[in-house]
């Protein structure tokens, strides 16, 4: 039975997560496509599936309901990653714990004898072997089954081989811990000491007991690389490990194997080679910033004949560069290197922060855009054929087609649902700053129809944009506060991404002031162009960063933000990963006045406004214990507020069942306090069904 409200559809689509393809990989020769989807835009086991580009027909590959038919509860069962050797025949996977092999085009997958739970499995680029992670030792497993060792073990307490917690920064797959040299014979391979690491302070049982994540000021992970054969000792990759603690990046291409490492204060970050026969290093490539080097995903690189590709931020402006010299416009901003294809570089960037296009540079061709329309677009390049996927405003997923030369479009089937709500909001560019902002109302309000009360949902940090051409489900929550009887305000201020290196860094020693005041001046701007906004009801919503965002709203700014809901925000700074807030406030140690000046405890006393504070005590990226303090420091002030904790749960409640109960209650907490009448029904036309 479809669902009739958003809050359901969230849960049964996980966030309309599902039947969306992804993680495409194009074959060498371009004649196939390797991707993941569901079955259904409620399917949650996620499966393989090859699409054969000259035929336009797809293929399923590897199912694991069907692959666990024997097995218990393989409806929930997905493949959540693969990876192929470098001819795209020989696939691998984890699965229920299991390492699975598949080789295209001789029948089933089947399970490879590996010691449990895998994770990562990688074949070699010849497809002879498979390395995976298991229980924090790096092991091989031939591809034919008939053997698996450990390549390197634990040999402390607290040790994890094929781990790099930091890799995730410049890679385009998340974390990687271990690289395959082009001929299979070696690895280049991390091991990661937690030991120093500091468990988090303690929430309670149904919280994380412990973290890998370094807060603010304490220890990093000790992170050391190492070369090694399959079967042979290891070899230390050495480098100034004092001055460049952090690994943000590692790989082997056919130049030879490299890292990218970054010191503590991030003012500096080195490209390195590495000789595979000793493990020297030679510095390739080095950056410096006098606040941050931003980490480029996919960046640096090296492209088939061996020419560097990095980026430089000149006069407000990030630019693609080859050997050093800006090959991309003056205002086109970069914002990912996707991969390379020979001499053939492809990116995405924008010159609009709301939408990114896709681009390729190569010598022969030059400077060529490939996508067009309003859109957050992206996609994948190799042997003449071409992945582009469109996020637009038509429905969540968007499109995904390849193109081949002297070939039709081919689209890749997205089975993501409809939305069954409607939007009705308009994108605006607001105040003297022109940042980029969008404003809902309900489906049922007519303009000059009365005063609507305002509520703020914005995120505002530097990690994401809400205000983008693209259709998610956050903007599509935002509707629904909408029909709760409010016009809903998003903003994307200082800091935020998309409108290069000299906004990003406005907010450097300072992650509010700029960003509480860019709310402040977009809030009156469009009450100034809408007069039914009422600016003597207003709230503020967030989560995260917005979470903490929405809290100083209220402690800062009473007279113009009248209640608050703060969801899984930072209170304390010092009680973040190090290297996310370090880059913006610096060491604690050295920079305590920035850390005290963002200290949402201190300034508990001034609470004068209705606040309801949400945390799950399973959140793993923040620590619950921020909002514990928060409610403890504004109890011991005699503050009222509103506590809600989420056992079990952790930092993105949104898509569990606990959904449509959060956001009731918000919406409550929102209309009581702000005297809002109980929302009326939309009109039938306004609602939509899935299709």
């Amino acid at each position: 039975m479809a669902p009739t409200t958003l809050p359901e559809q969230l849960v049964r689509t996980c966030r309309f997560t599902r039947g969306v393809p992804e993680r495409l990989t194009v074959s060498p020769d371009g004649g196939t496509v390797l991707f993941l989807r569901g079955r259904t835009g409620d399917d949650p086991s996620t499966c393989l599936w090859a699409l054969d580009v000259p035929s336009g027909r797809e293929e399923l590959l590897a199912d694991p309901v069907r692959l666990l038919a024997k097995g218990s509860s393989p409806r929930t069962a997905a493949i959540e990653a693969y990876a192929t050797d470098a001819a795209s025949g020989v696939v691998a996977f984890a699965l229920a714990g299991g390492l699975w092999k598949l080789e295209r085009g001789k029948g089933e997958p089947r399970r490879l004898p590996a010691l449990g739970p895998v994770s990562d499995p990688r074949p070699d680029p010849t497809g002879r072997h498979i390395a995976y992670v298991s229980r924090g030792a790096l092991r091989v497993a031939e591809a034919d089954g008939s053997a698996d060792h450990a390549v390197a073990e634990p040999d402390a307490p607290g040790v994890e081989f094929g781990t790099a917690v930091h890799t995730g920064t410049t890679s385009l797959d998340g974390v990687r811990g271990f690289w395959w040299s082009p001929n299979g014979g070696q690895l280049l391979l991390a091991r990661t000491d937690f030991a120093k690491v500091r468990p988090w302070p303690a929430t309670d049982r149904t919280g994380p007991p412990t973290s890998r994540t370094a807060l603010a000021g304490t220890p990093n992970p000790d992170v050391t690389l190492w070369l090694t054969a399959l079967d042979g000792p290891r070899t230390p990759v050495s480098w100034d490990r004092r001055a460049f603690e952090y690994v943000v990046g590692a790989g082997w291409d056919a130049h030879g194997p490299w890292a990218v490492v970054q010191s503590r204060d991030q003012r500096t970050v080195r490209f390195l080679g590495i000789d595979p026969a000793d493990g020297r290093t030679s510095v390739l490539d080095e950056q410096r910033d006098t606040c941050w080097v931003q980490l480029v995903p996919g960046l640096p690189a090296r492209t088939g004949s061996g020419a560097l590709l990095a980026h430089r931020d000149l006069r407000g402006t990030r630019h693609l560069t080859v050997d050093g010299t800006p090959v991309t416009p003056q205002g086109l901003q970069l914002r990912a290197v996707l991969g390379t294809d020979g001499d053939e570089v492809l990116f995405t960037a924008s010159d609009d922060p709301t939408e990114t296009h896709l681009w390729s540079h190569s010598p022969e061709s030059g400077l060529r855009q490939l996508s067009s329309g309003p859109g957050v677009h992206s996609g994948a390049s190799r042997g003449g054929t071409l992945i582009r996927v469109t996020r637009d405003a038509e429905r969540p997923g968007g499109r995904t087609e390849v193109l081949r030369a002297g070939g039709p479009a081919v689209a890749v089937l997205s089975y993501a649902e409809r939305p069954v709500l409607g939007l009705h909001a308009q994108r605006l560019v607001l105040g003297p700053r022109a940042p980029h902002a969008r404003l809902h109302f309900p489906s049922w309000h007519r303009r000059g129809g009365g005063p609507l009360p305002v509520l703020v949902d914005s995120y505002g940090g530097a990690g994401l944009q809400r205000v983008t051409a693209e259709l998610d489900w956050r903007v599509l929550l935002s509707q629904w506060f909408a029909e709760q009887g409010f016009a809903v305000l998003t903003t994307d201020g200082r800091g935020t991404p998309g409108r290069g290196p000299d906004w990003e860094r406005e907010v450097y020693g300072d992650l509010f002031g700029p960003v509480l005041d860019d709310q402040v001046t977009a809030l009156h701007e469009a009450a100034r162009r809408h007069p039914d906004l009422d600016l003597g009801r207003v709230a503020f919503r967030g989560w995260s960063f917005g979470g903490a965002l929405a809290a100083l709203a209220v402690l800062r700014r009473p007279d113009v933000f009248h209640a608050a809901v703060a969801g899984a925000g930072v209170a304390d700074q010092r009680l973040y990963a190090a290297h996310w807030r370090e880059r913006f406030l610096g060491h604690p140690d050295t920079f305590p006045d920035r850390y005290d000046a963002c200290d949402l405890l201190l300034e508990a006393p001034r609470l004068a406004r209705p606040l309801m504070l949400i945390h799950g005590l399973g959140d793993t990226n923040v620590p619950p214990v921020n909002t514990l303090r928060l409610s403890e420091a504004l109890r011991a002030a005699g503050r009222p507020h509103e506590l809600l904790l989420l056992p079990g749960t952790g930092h993105q409640p949104i898509g569990s069942t606990l959904t449509g109960e959060l956001l009731d209650r918000q919406a409550r907490f929102l209309r009581r306090h702000l005297s809002v009448e109980p929302a009326r029904v939309p009109p039938r036309d306004q609602v939509r069904r899935p299709s």
